[in-house]
Protein backbone atom coordinates (compact mmCIF):
# COMPACT_ATOMS: atom_id res chain seq x y z
CA UNK A 1 0.00 0.00 0.00
CA UNK A 2 2.75 2.53 -0.57
CA UNK A 3 2.25 5.01 -2.66
CA UNK A 4 6.15 6.49 -2.90
CA UNK A 5 9.10 4.09 -2.78
CA UNK A 6 12.29 4.79 -2.63
CA UNK A 7 14.67 3.41 -4.55
CA UNK A 8 18.69 4.88 -5.43
CA UNK A 9 17.53 7.99 -4.04
CA UNK A 10 14.76 8.99 -6.39
CA UNK A 11 11.45 9.27 -5.56
CA UNK A 12 9.31 6.98 -7.75
CA UNK A 13 5.32 7.02 -7.94
CA UNK A 14 4.32 3.61 -7.57
CA UNK A 15 0.71 2.30 -9.88
CA UNK A 16 -1.83 1.89 -7.49
CA UNK A 17 -5.23 0.26 -8.05
CA UNK A 18 -8.64 1.93 -8.32
CA UNK A 19 -9.88 0.81 -5.62
CA UNK A 20 -6.62 2.81 -3.22
CA UNK A 21 -7.34 5.84 -5.66
CA UNK A 22 -10.83 6.05 -4.52
CA UNK A 23 -10.08 5.89 -0.92
CA UNK A 24 -7.34 8.08 -0.88
CA UNK A 25 -10.05 10.28 -2.77
CA UNK A 26 -13.02 9.70 -0.34
CA UNK A 27 -10.66 10.64 2.73
CA UNK A 28 -9.63 13.87 0.79
CA UNK A 29 -13.35 14.75 0.45
CA UNK A 30 -14.11 13.85 4.19
CA UNK A 31 -11.19 16.16 5.79
CA UNK A 32 -12.35 19.14 3.26
CA UNK A 33 -16.02 18.85 4.83
CA UNK A 34 -15.23 18.21 8.20
CA UNK A 35 -13.14 21.63 7.98
CA UNK A 36 -15.99 23.14 6.73
CA UNK A 37 -17.96 21.53 9.08
CA UNK A 38 -15.54 22.82 11.94
CA UNK A 39 -15.67 26.64 10.55
CA UNK A 40 -19.68 26.69 10.33
CA UNK A 41 -20.10 26.02 13.98
CA UNK A 42 -17.31 28.28 14.76
CA UNK A 43 -19.69 31.28 12.79
CA UNK A 44 -22.57 29.63 14.40
CA UNK A 45 -20.81 30.17 17.82
CA UNK A 46 -20.04 33.28 17.15
CA UNK A 47 -23.15 34.57 15.85
CA UNK A 48 -24.77 33.36 19.41
CA UNK A 49 -22.14 35.38 21.43
CA UNK A 50 -22.95 38.51 19.23
CA UNK A 51 -26.62 38.14 19.75
CA UNK A 52 -26.48 37.56 23.19
CA UNK A 53 -24.13 40.46 23.93
CA UNK A 54 -26.78 42.89 22.02
CA UNK A 55 -29.44 41.03 24.22
CA UNK A 56 -27.52 41.68 26.93
CA UNK A 57 -27.04 45.44 26.14
CA UNK A 58 -30.41 46.14 25.48
CA UNK A 59 -31.53 44.05 28.49
CA UNK A 60 -29.08 46.77 30.75
CA UNK A 61 -30.80 49.82 28.34
CA UNK A 62 -33.50 51.41 30.35
CA UNK A 63 -36.41 50.75 29.19
CA UNK A 64 -38.60 53.88 27.94
CA UNK A 65 -41.79 54.91 30.39
CA UNK A 66 -44.88 53.86 29.15
CA UNK A 67 -47.53 56.69 27.87
CA UNK A 68 -50.91 56.31 29.25
CA UNK A 69 -53.44 55.20 26.23
CA UNK A 70 -56.18 57.57 25.50
CA UNK A 71 -59.13 56.67 26.61
CA UNK A 72 -61.36 56.91 23.10
CA UNK A 73 -60.35 57.92 19.86
CA UNK A 74 -62.36 60.94 18.42
CA UNK A 75 -64.34 60.45 15.49
CA UNK A 76 -62.92 61.41 12.30
CA UNK A 77 -64.76 65.04 11.09
CA UNK A 78 -66.22 64.82 7.23
CA UNK A 79 -65.42 68.67 7.63
CA UNK A 80 -62.26 69.69 5.95
CA UNK A 81 -59.40 71.13 8.73
CA UNK A 82 -58.82 74.54 9.84
CA UNK A 83 -57.14 76.35 7.23
CA UNK A 84 -58.01 74.32 4.00
CA UNK A 85 -59.81 75.15 1.35
CA UNK A 86 -61.97 71.44 0.83
CA UNK A 87 -61.40 70.02 -2.09
CA UNK A 88 -58.65 69.98 -5.35
CA UNK A 89 -60.09 68.42 -8.66
CA UNK A 90 -56.68 67.02 -10.54
CA UNK A 91 -56.96 66.93 -14.32
CA UNK A 92 -53.76 64.57 -15.54
CA UNK A 93 -51.44 66.17 -12.83
CA UNK A 94 -49.68 63.63 -10.14
CA UNK A 95 -50.30 64.96 -6.40
CA UNK A 96 -46.93 65.57 -6.19
CA UNK A 97 -46.36 68.16 -9.65
CA UNK A 98 -49.86 69.54 -7.83
CA UNK A 99 -48.63 70.48 -4.42
CA UNK A 100 -45.13 72.01 -5.85
CA UNK A 101 -47.09 74.02 -8.27
CA UNK A 102 -49.36 74.83 -4.73
CA UNK A 103 -46.48 75.67 -3.13
CA UNK A 104 -44.43 78.18 -6.15
CA UNK A 105 -48.04 80.03 -6.37
CA UNK A 106 -48.18 80.80 -2.38
CA UNK A 107 -44.34 81.92 -2.15
CA UNK A 108 -44.62 84.09 -5.48
CA UNK A 109 -47.45 85.52 -3.95
CA UNK A 110 -46.42 85.81 -0.55
CA UNK A 111 -48.98 84.24 1.21
CA UNK A 112 -49.10 81.29 3.02
CA UNK A 113 -50.62 78.01 1.29
CA UNK A 114 -54.00 77.65 3.76
CA UNK A 115 -54.89 81.14 2.90
CA UNK A 116 -55.06 80.55 -0.97
CA UNK A 117 -57.96 78.30 -2.43
CA UNK A 118 -56.95 76.13 -4.99
CA UNK A 119 -59.87 74.41 -6.84
CA UNK A 120 -58.34 72.54 -9.65
CA UNK A 121 -55.55 72.19 -11.37
CA UNK A 122 -54.80 70.87 -14.97
CA UNK A 123 -51.82 70.36 -17.33
CA UNK A 124 -51.94 72.95 -20.51
CA UNK A 125 -50.73 70.97 -23.68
Amino acid sequence: MNFLTATTGAVDLVNISILNAGIVAVMGYAVVFMGLVALMAVITLMGKFFVAQENKAKAAAPAPAAAPAPAAVPAVAAEPAPGSAGKLKLHDVEPKTAAMLMAIVADKMGKPINELRFISIKEVK
